[in-house]
């Protein structure tokens, strides 16, 4: 990779450096050969600079994937990580009781969610987040979002290959 890419971004060619590298055969590589073809793929991962493509890290369509669905998250500014939001981010999505309610007594809903795009801030500050869930996690992702009860839980940002 010739520069870092977002996940879900569309590849172009300056994002590729063709380089001569010495691989054990078991690493899956893309030969500079099929580069070309590369071009106009999407980003399945986050693609890191100087690392060497491999044929998992593309796919031929964005997010959602099959067997996901995109679900919006609208954040008020005071929602959003101080260090702000990247697509490729892994988060946690919390199910939380209603204002003045106690902490549950039991371990909330968890929806484990990748951040596909982020909507610019409206004049209220209010940030849409896409997010990827599973098929089967998308109802219940969604209805938490309906209605606001919820929290995110931003995981460490590392080696999504």
């Amino acid at each position: 990779m010739a520069r870092d890419v977002a996940y879900g971004a569309t590849l172009t060619a300056q994002d590729l450096a063709v380089v001569d590298v010495s691989l054990d055969p078991s690493v899956a590589a893309i030969p500079s050969s099929e580069a070309g073809s590369l071009v106009g793929q999407v980003a399945a991962v986050r693609l890191v600079a100087g690392s060497v493509l491999a044929p998992s890290q593309v796919t031929a369509a964005g997010p959602p994937g099959p067997g996901e669905v995109v679900v919006p998250l609208s954040l008020d500014h005071d929602r959003v990580p101080a260090g702000g939001l990247l697509p490729g981010d892994r988060l946690l999505v919390v199910d939380t009781p209603p204002e003045q309610a106690d902490p549950p007594s039991t371990d909330p809903a968890v929806f484990e969610t990748i951040v596909a795009r982020v909507g610019v801030p409206d004049l209220n500050g209010v940030v849409v987040v896409d997010v990827v869930a599973t098929d089967d996690d998308g109802p219940a992702l969604a209805a938490r979002a309906a209605t606001g009860r919820f929290a995110l839980v931003v995981q460490p940002r590392g080696d999504d290959s």
